[in-house]
């Protein structure tokens, strides 16, 4: 099997390859997603869902293998995509310090020296945006374009809207222990309830998703707690700094944040934001679909993505590239960050410190939600351990 020996203590990471061409793709996957999440993806890009074969023979020659001029001959598009550290086949440490975005981003990394790639198109998917964020900013010359998929900037931003539906999806996900059980809350997340209803032949799209949800889950099994706090701890953490981000928009080369607009994960003013710090060289994509929207519009994504592609090889210029000032679907970007950085401004001051209020009271909110649901499992344990055994009468 094709595992990358990362730098970062011997982590081990799972990868697949797809395609062939002088176009290489690095496909970073979202929080408890596996490299199979880009299934839509790989096939649009590459035109076959089926992964290469002897990979460790191709990656032992890598790109410096082959004459330069039969490589740029070359037509298509070559994908990777790998599974996270926490996650699928890839090593899972246990040290929850093990997983930060800018460990993971060095595990990316590590595979493009392992599999020979000098430069790739890095997209990235809400946890993998965040990682591919940190990439860019760490190794610019390595990014051809930069895809961002249903982003945010990390901490505060990870935390969904607070509603009764997500209070709902939260006490379901945590009392989840079944791939079953765990599918029906990952299809609320993931995407729209219109999307779900909708009929495929005489069957409910959301009947056909959960099966293969089921599936999935089952042959890949339930994250373990260690990856999956890890992993959390690695978005909570997450943040990129203005030098950071200085890094990105002047390195030259394009891109595009893609959202669904009714995503309840992470939020789209978010994303707006992050392509607004972005500027001049980032492009906003909304999209009608979920936190999967991935999957939800599968076309309408690989489209972005090849236009993002194409525009990298034809030397588009930021300025021809980023739509910021356009008007997008009803909404007119507005630069709102910068108002409220004015300290000058006692209006932006305020609300600022109104924001930041809400923010915590928003994070006190999802606290007491998972002391109540913690509260309510021990009750339950101690009920079990007191409950009266009935004993059976002697018949003697």
């Amino acid at each position: 099997m094709p595992f990358c020996d990362s730098s970062e203590k011997g982590t081990r990471i799972f990868y697949k390859r797809f395609g062939h061409g002088s176009t290489k793709v690095l496909l970073i996957a979202g929080l408890a997603g596996t490299h199979d999440s880009w299934r839509p993806q790989v096939k649009g890009l590459t035109g076959s869902a089926e992964a290469n074969v002897d990979e460790d023979a191709v990656a032992a020659v890598g790109d410096e293998g082959l004459d330069v001029r039969d490589q740029e001959a070359q037509e298509g598009i070559e994908v990777c995509c790998f599974d996270n550290r926490g996650m699928g086949r890839s090593s899972v440490p246990t040290n929850r310090a093990e997983y930060t975005t800018s460990i993971m981003a060095k595990d990316a990394l590590a595979l493009l020296d392992h599999i020979g790639w000098k430069k790739a198109h890095v997209f990235g998917h809400s946890m993998g945006a965040m990682i591919a964020c940190k990439l860019a900013a760490m190794s610019p010359a390595r990014v051809c374009s930069l895809a961002l998929l249903n982003v945010t900037g990390g901490g505060f931003e990870c935390l969904p809207k607070i509603d009764r539906q997500m209070i709902s999806l939260a006490y379901r996900f945590f009392k989840a222990k079944t791939p079953e059980q765990r599918a029906v809350v990952d299809l609320e997340t993931h995407y729209t309830k219109g999307y779900l209803d909708e009929y495929v032949g005489s069957c409910a799209r959301k009947d056909i998703l959960y099966q293969e949800y089921v599936k999935a889950i089952s042959s890949s099994g339930m994250q373990s707690n260690c990856g999956f706090e890890g992993q959390v701890n690695a978005c909570w953490n997450h943040k990129m700094t203005p030098k950071e981000l200085d890094t990105i928009r002047s390195s030259g080369f394009l891109i595009s944040v893609i959202h669904g607009r009714y995503d309840i994960i992470a939020q789209l003013d978010h994303a707006r934001r992050l392509a607004e710090k972005l500027q001049p060289a980032a492009r906003m994509v909304e999209l009608h679909g979920g936190h999967l929207v991935s999957h939800e519009r599968p076309d309408e994504v690989i489209l972005s993505l090849l236009e993002l592609i194409n525009a990298s090889k034809s030397k588009l210029q930021p300025d021809e590239w980023s739509n910021m000032q356009e008007k997008q679907a009803g909404w007119l970007m507005i630069a709102a960050p910068l108002a409220l950085t004015n300290k000058n401004n006692g209006v932006a001051s305020n609300l600022l410190a109104v924001y930041n209020l809400l923010g915590k009271l928003q994070l006190s909110f999802l606290y007491c939600i998972g002391i109540f649901i913690m509260g309510y499992e021990h009750m339950r344990s101690i009920l079990k351990t007191t409950k009266p055994v009935k004993v059976a009468a002697s018949s003697s």
